[in-house]
């Protein structure tokens, strides 16, 4: 029988994954801030996708929000899953580049502003595959230039989860903050099973799945920095409290040593399985304490 309490309380959560993607970033910022910037009725779409027969978006699946979070200035990008699995191709990489270096004009100038990536994409849109290959480099770029500044937190919540280049955006954020049903990964599931074969990584095992690119497994890793519930509210706070924290002493991008040693310590001769991985995982993050 279930606990009434707790049913009641995961009763009253809003789900942050059941959002748009322009919803998320609204909840994110403190109440009666969030301003859209270069949105639909700008009409900035991709010139690209109509000459492939693919119906472009008025916003080219990404939304980009100014306001404040926790009283300091913010900006919010957010990918839209639902449009091209989240694919980021010439213009909705150009709007997120666009973002960052504002956010780090106005540091530079005295005023601090924070950046938060809400990252739901398959990485680099096919139709545009050099010129979001392009995007993903000049995004990674101008992440590095603002977080010297000002923290940049990569959010990936679900169900799209972050993959391709992207997920090398996320990796050079100050922080990565996930939910249980978030994924992280470099290639994804459908890629390793095609290139490599089912034997190799099986696409439609959902359990394997998230065991290897799950958001605790990620956590677990030291790949993610917070594990969030599905709840608007509690990823809401999360940030601010990151936001408050500050830049990070050291980001994770600049431990290659340890990383490296972490890998060099597993035995490539052998097929490694999640429960193993997850256990030298927890070790890690017992002696890193």
């Amino acid at each position: 029988m279930r606990d009434p309490i707790l049913t009641r309380e995961y009763l009253k959560r809003r789900s942050f994954i059941e959002l748009s993607a322009r919803d998320r970033a609204k909840c994110l910022f403190d109440s009666g801030t969030g301003l859209e910037l270069a949105g639909p009725f700008d009409r900035i779409e991709s010139p690209w996708l109509a000459m492939q027969d693919v119906t472009p978006e008025a916003d080219d699946g990404c939304i980009v929000m100014r306001g404040t979070i926790g009283g300091q200035q913010a900006v919010v990008i957010a990918f839209a899953g639902a449009f091209q699995g989240g694919a980021i191709g010439e213009v909705s990489g150009a709007k997120l580049t666009a973002a960052l270096d504002l956010a780090r004009a106005d540091n530079e100038k005295g005023i601090r502003t924070n950046a938060v990536l809400l990252l739901e994409t398959g990485g680099v849109r096919l139709q545009e595959a050099n010129l979001g290959l392009a995007a993903v480099a000049e995004i990674i770029s101008s992440i590095i230039a603002l977080r010297r500044h000002a923290p940049v937190i990569s959010l990936t919540a679900g169900t799209v989860g972050c993959f391709g280049g992207m997920s090398l955006a996320a990796g050079v954020a100050s922080y990565v903050v996930m939910t249980p049903e978030g994924r992280l990964g470099l290639n994804g599931p459908e890629v390793i099973e095609e290139e490599s074969g089912v034997e190799e990584f099986d696409a439609s095992d959902r359990s394997l799945i998230w065991s290897v690119f799950g958001g605790r497994q990620r956590y677990d890793q030291g790949l993610a920095d917070a594990l969030v519930d599905d709840d608007a509210d509690q990823i809401a706070k999360t940030v601010r409290d990151l936001i408050a924290q500050g830049v990070p002493p050291v980001h994770r991008s600049e431990q290659i040593d340890l990383y490296r040693s972490r890998i060099t310590a597993l035995d490539n001769a052998r097929q490694w399985n999640p429960e193993e991985l997850h256990f030298r995982a927890s070790q890690n993050k017992e002696e890193n304490r």
